[in-house]
């Protein structure tokens, strides 16, 4: 497996006027510079009159300064503050999601991994959460997909199965691997690797995704550890 390296984007927040046409122009200008929008997320809404709203934009393509300089001249556009793209700072995400005592055993696996790659120059961000019951575990499946960022997803528990591995099948679909630890139920079936000690899943883990690592998913896929 060939891992590519995401184009660098420039990223800018600035406050836009709340009216419905508003984004419409600045999505327009970006395809004018020429650009595409990597990210864009409402980061809060302000009351006045007009009513503004903080917006968040990664853009790849052109360069801070021409964004910059192709939105200062929109009317509904307000202050523009210079950042930085999320995936420069927080990096690749792993997602580990299951039961609340596996969950933590995979994070300590993955999070003191991931400070020997970040050390060498990743940025690799772990992130959790505990549930219970198939479809709150199911849907969180899913949107995993809809995470920016997201890199690969650990599933930690006891036992799952059902709509859950429907959704581990959607989500490997769009391209996102998935680790399980060894448990009851179908899941095990439907990811790409099932290991059994916690701490070696989240360390698996994050080797699969940093490129300071020589550890190929691909070439494990359907094995059990």
């Amino acid at each position: 497996m060939v891992r590519r390296r995401a184009a660098e984007a420039a990223a800018i927040r600035f406050d836009l006027v709340d009216r419905p046409e508003a984004i419409s122009a600045v999505t327009a200008r970006v395809n004018e510079l020429g650009g595409r929008i990597r990210a864009l997320a409402t980061v809060r809404e302000t009351d006045g009159d007009p009513p503004l709203t903080e917006i968040e934009l990664e853009v790849e393509g052109v360069t801070q300064d021409a964004l910059s300089s192709g939105l200062e001249s929109l009317p509904d556009v307000r202050s523009i503050h210079r950042t930085r793209a999320l995936d420069q700072v927080f990096g690749k995400r792993v997602i580990v999601v299951g039961g609340g005592a596996q969950v933590a055993q995979v994070a300590l696996g993955a999070v003191s991994e991931a400070d020997r790659h970040n050390l060498r120059g990743e940025r690799i961000s772990v992130d959790t959460i505990p549930l219970v019951g198939e479809a709150h575990i199911a849907a969180a499946v899913r949107a995993v997909a809809d995470l920016p960022r997201a890199r690969l997803l650990v599933l930690a528990g006891s036992i799952m199965g059902g709509d859950i591995s429907v959704a581990a099948d959607e989500l490997r679909a769009v391209g996102i691997p998935i680790i399980a630890l060894n448990m009851v139920g179908s899941i095990t079936e439907h990811v790409d690797l099932v290991v059994s000690d916690p701490v070696q899943a989240g360390t698996m883990a994050v080797m699969a995704v940093a490129e300071t690592a020589t550890f190929d998913l691909s070439r494990q896929r359907g094995r059990r550890y």
